[in-house]
C-alpha cells in the first residue's frame, strides 16, 4: 500500500467524516485491531487529554514541555487542518508518507484478521499507536477525539489524564447538561494515573472525584494561573502549582486561555515527572510551542487572523481576544462556515457576529457542511447588514481580502474545516 493508497482506504472507512453519526460507540473495534497489532499502545508512556476547547493547545504544550526535557515524544491529535499526517507526530515533526502508509497498510492487514470493520478515526488511532511504538517514543501525548469515554484513544493506560474543561458540544452523543458531558470525559481516568482537572465549575467535581485515580489535581486549588496579561506575540503568565512557583512566563499563543491551557499543561508535566520543573526548561519548552489554526495571524496590512472555535463556548473565547486584544483602526470583517449538527444561532452569537462591518459565509469543505446561504439568513436575522455568501472557503477569502483596507481586520472562523482551507489558500495568495 503506497501513500495515496492509504488515503483511499481512509476514505472507503470514512462514517461521522462524512455524516456526523456514530452507530454503537464503544472500543470493542479498536481493541480487537490493536490485539492483532500486537497492543502497542503498551510499549509507551501516556499522557492522555480531552475537554471541550483547550486540549489542542493543552496537548501542544505538553508535548514541547516534554521534549524540552530531551524525551522522544509522539503527538497525536485531530482533526488535520491541511494535511491527514499531521495527525501523527514525533517530536513535532509529521509522519512521512511511507510510514504513514506502512502504519496505515498494517491496520488493513488487521482488519482483515480480526474481521472487524473499524471506523477512519479507529484507522488513525491504531496507525498512530502502531508508529509510535515502532518509533520508540518514551512518552505519547494523546488527544481525544470526541467526549472521552467510548473514544478510540480510550485503550491507553495513561500516567495523567487531563481534563482542560466542560462546555457544552456534541450533545447528540452526551447531553443535554455539563454533566452529562462530564460523565463521558471523566471515563479517561483510570486507576493508577494522576487526574488533571482544568475544570472550576464545582458542581461538576464530584464527576471527576468518583473515577478510580492515585490523584487529582485542580486547578484554583493545586495549580492556578496568578498572573495573565497581554505581551507583544502572546501572553506573559506568572503558573503556581504545588510544588513551584513559574514566573515570567512567555507563552507565544494569543487569548487570555493559553494561560488556563499552560498552567494545566505544567501541572500534568509535573506529575508525569512527579516533581518540580526547571524554570529554564520550561521557558525553552513554551518558546518552541506552535499553533496553527488557533487564533493564528497568517498576514499583516490587512491583519487575517484564524481561529477554529467551532462551539459557542470557543466562539465566546474567539470573538473576546479578537475584540480585546486586538484593535484595528479600520474595519472587522467576518469570514464564517461551519458544520451541522449545533445550533449556529449560539456560534454566530458568540463571536458578536453583529460586531463587524462585514460578514462572508461561506460552505466548508466537508459533507457535513451547513450551506453558506443558511448561515447568512441567521447573520441577517442577527441584525448583520453586510451580509455576502460565497460557495467555497477560497472565494470567501478572496471577497475579504479584495474589500479590505490595509487597516481592516479579517477574522476566519466556525469550523476547523473553514481554517484549514482558508490556511492553505492564503499561504498562495498573501505576500
Amino acid at each position: 500500500m503506497n501513500y495515496q493508497e492509504a488515503l483511499v482506504y481512509l476514505d472507503e472507512h470514512a462514517s461521522y467524516e462524512k455524516t456526523g453519526r456514530v452507530e454503537s460507540p464503544s472500543t470493542t473495534t479498536i481493541e480487537r485491531l490493536l490485539e492483532v497489532l500486537g497492543d502497542p499502545q503498551n510499549d509507551f508512556r501516556v499522557i492522555h487529554v480531552t475537554g471541550t476547547n483547550g486540549k489542542g493547545s493543552t496537548s501542544q504544550i505538553i508535548t514541547r514541555l516534554l521534549m524540552s526535557h530531551g524525551l522522544k515524544v509522539g503527538t497525536y491529535s485531530s482533526p488535520h487542518l491541511e494535511n491527514v499526517r499531521e495527525r501523527i507526530q514525533v517530536d513535532g515533526e509529521p509522519i512521512a508518507e511511507i510510514d504513514f502508509a506502512d502504519s496505515v497498510a498494517a491496520v488493513a492487514n488487521a482488519e482483515g484478521i480480526g474481521t472487524v470493520r473499524p471506523s477512519y478515526f479507529e484507522i488513525m488511532t491504531a496507525a498512530a499507536f502502531r508508529w509510535f511504538s515502532d518509533d520508540a517514543v518514551e512518552v505519547a501525548v494523546i488527544e481525544v477525539g470526541m467526549l472521552g469515554r467510548w473514544d478510540a484513544t480510550n485503550v491507553v493506560h495513561p500516567d495523567v489524564a487531563v481534563i482542560t474543561n466542560i462546555a457544552l458540544d456534541h450533545t447528540e452523543f452526551a447531553g443535554p447538561t455539563l454533566a452529562h458531558i462530564a460523565t463521558e470525559k471523566a471515563g479517561i481516568i483510570k486507576p493508577g494515573c494522576v487526574a488533571i482537572i482544568g475544570e472550576v465549575n464545582e458542581d461538576l467535581r464530584s464527576i471527576f472525584a468518583a473515577e478510580p485515580c492515585e490523584e487529582m489535581l485542580v486547578r484554583g486549588e493545586q495549580f492556578d494561573v496568578v498572573d495573565n496579561h497581554l505581551a507583544l506575540g502572546g501572553r506573559s503568565i506568572h503558573i503556581s502549582t504545588h510544588r513551584a512557583e513559574y514566573l515570567d512566563l512567555f507563552v507565544p499563543l494569543h487569548g487570555w486561555h493559553q494561560g488556563d491551557n499552560t498552567a494545566v499543561a505544567i501541572a500534568a508535566v509535573e506529575a508525569f515527572f512527579g516533581s518540580a520543573l526547571d524554570i529554564e526548561t520550561v521557558q525553552e519548552g513554551l518558546a518552541g510551542v506552535l499553533m496553527p489554526g488557533r487564533f493564528e495571524v497568517v498576514g499583516h496590512q490587512p491583519l487575517v487572523i484564524l481561529d477554529g472555535a467551532h462551539n459557542a463556548a470557543g466562539a465566546d473565547v474567539c470573538s473576546s481576544v479578537f475584540f480585546e486584544d486586538f484593535d484595528p483602526h479600520g474595519r472587522r470583517i467576518l469570514v464564517v462556515g461551519a458544520l451541522g449538527g449545533r445550533d449556529i444561532s449560539d456560534t454566530l452569537s458568540a463571536l458578536k457576529v453583529d460586531e463587524y462591518e462585514m460578514v462572508i459565509c461561506c460552505t466548508a469543505p466537508s459533507p457535513r457542511a451547513r450551506p453558506a446561504r443558511e448561515i447568512a439568513d441567521v447573520a441577517r436575522s442577527m441584525g448583520c447588514s453586510e451580509v455576502v455568501t460565497a460557495d467555497t472557503v477560497e472565494r470567501a477569502c478572496d471577497i475579504a481580502l479584495a474589500d479590505a483596507t490595509s487597516d481592516d481586520a479579517i477574522l476566519i472562523a466556525g469550523s476547523l474545516y473553514v481554517v484549514g482551507a482558508a490556511r492553505t489558500h492564503l499561504r498562495r495568495v498573501l505576500p
